[in-house]
């Protein structure tokens, strides 16, 4: 009975080695991988998109550089949504064959199907080197520019293809269709608190910031004018302001702006100028600086540093103030994380050192006495438009703890609670 029991255990046991030897045997195809590939592309276009891409990785264990099927399989796992795994082959095609355009668009339109629009704008970019005025990468170039909240490129960008070939429908289509849905007109309000008396030892009472902006969007780049309100010290003050956003050449472009207030808690002039230039490596820096007129007059140069990865966006900000009886300064560190397009996204910021703002303290400073002051913040906000992209929102949320003016090494510590509201129109 024993002897039994251990022949029949030696049976199995040779039994399982034998078929695990068979398997693998069969682990690398072999066979016809241009009839297996058709039968594959059959069972995909049938719904069978599971038993499809088993048969593609299967053929391609004998033949990894078999690029039409590998590429077939990047496109059946962007159907499926599975977008890094799609990407991944993809990536492994046109760095064996770049010439591949077809592949290039297919993967251009993954980046945009997950919503990484940053990320297929660089890849159109790069396609356009390879192929360049192409107009279908040309058109894919357009839309991410629109999804990237570059609605004034996407626009500029699908015009000059236009011209460029009169009797594509598929350009002239998204040309009009895209020309009905930008809308070049924003009128937006803002409004937000400085809570003091959630700190009772802050000895002060409640601030509150309005806004009124009207925003003009261009080919040229945006026009911004506002009308600013605050009520500061038991103190009506206004302040009336002009942004320019104009584009100079593809990747470059400046900031210009000018406010004017007879305000006491206001500059009375402001001025700033910052050139903005977009870098290898998805990366974006800028160089400026602003110039406030109270009794006395202050510089502040100002740069940044900026990344996009994916829909994230990184940036840090720096403020340098010259004067006596040394230099000071303080940063932002921003984070935003962007969701469908550039209209909806969350930031958070970071801020550190002496604070670059003037708006929060008490009258009788020159201006250049405010600068001296330490500060740190930290900031939360939320931005969505609605489905149509006519109307957006913003809440925004900060702590806030500041050096007290008239005692130093004393701080004031308070939120700030903040909403937005902006409609588009033609």
């Amino acid at each position: 009975m024993i002897l039994k029991k251990i022949n029949t255990a030696l049976f199995l046991v040779i039994l399982f080695l034998f078929t695990n030897q068979f398997l693998a045997q069969k682990k690398v195809f072999e066979g016809n991988p241009d009839t297996a590939f058709k039968t594959a592309r059959e069972l995909a276009f049938n719904g069978k998109r599971a038993q499809a891409q088993d048969s593609l990785r299967f053929i391609l264990t004998a033949y990894p550089d078999y690029l039409d099927i590998r590429a077939f399989l990047a496109s059946t796992y962007s159907w499926d949504g599975s977008y890094a795994r799609a990407r991944k082959q993809f990536q492994y095609v046109l760095n064996k064959d770049e010439k591949r355009k077809t592949d290039w668009i297919a993967y251009i339109k993954n980046e945009q199907y997950a919503e990484k629009y940053y990320k297929a704008l660089k890849l159109v970019k790069r396609g356009l080197q390879i192929f360049p005025n192409d107009p279908d990468l040309l058109l894919l170039k357009s839309k991410s520019e629109f999804n990237s909240a570059n609605r004034a490129d996407a626009l500029r960008t699908i015009k000059n293809t236009a011209e460029k070939y009169p009797t594509n429908k598929a350009i002239f289509d998204y040309k009009n269709s895209l020309e009905n849905e930008l809308n070049f007109h924003t009128i937006g309000i803002s409004f937000s608190t400085d809570y003091y008396d959630f700190d009772k030892d802050n000895g002060r009472g409640n601030m509150y910031y309005s806004s009124l902006t009207y925003s003009r969007q261009t080919v040229y780049g945006s026009i911004n004018a506002r009308i600013n309100y605050s009520n500061r010290f038991e103190t009506d003050n206004y302040q009336y302001e002009l942004d320019l956003y104009p584009r100079i050449a593809d990747g470059f472009y400046a900031y210009i702006s000018g406010a004017f207030s007879n305000s006491p808690l206001n500059p009375t002039q402001r001025y700033g100028f910052e050139l903005f230039k977009s870098l290898p490596k998805s990366f974006e820096a800028s160089l400026g600086f602003r110039w406030l007129k109270f009794s006395s007059e202050t510089t502040i140069y100002t740069g940044s540093l900026g990344w996009y990865t994916g829909n994230s966006y990184w940036a840090l900000r720096s403020y340098v103030t010259p004067g006596f009886p040394g230099t000071s300064g303080s940063g932002r560190l921003i984070y935003r994380k962007y969701r469908s397009d550039a209209d909806n996204y969350f930031t958070f910021e970071v801020g550190f050192g002496a604070s670059p703002a003037l708006d929060r303290f008490a009258p009788g400073f020159s201006g250049s006495e405010v600068f001296k002051l330490d500060s740190q913040a930290l900031v939360f906000g939320y931005y969505f438009s609605s489905k149509s992209k006519k109307n957006i929102w913003g809440f925004n949320a900060s702590m806030f703890r500041e050096e007290k003016p008239f005692s130093k090494g004393e701080y004031f510590l308070y939120p700030t609670l903040g909403f937005s509201y902006a409609v588009r129109f033609k």
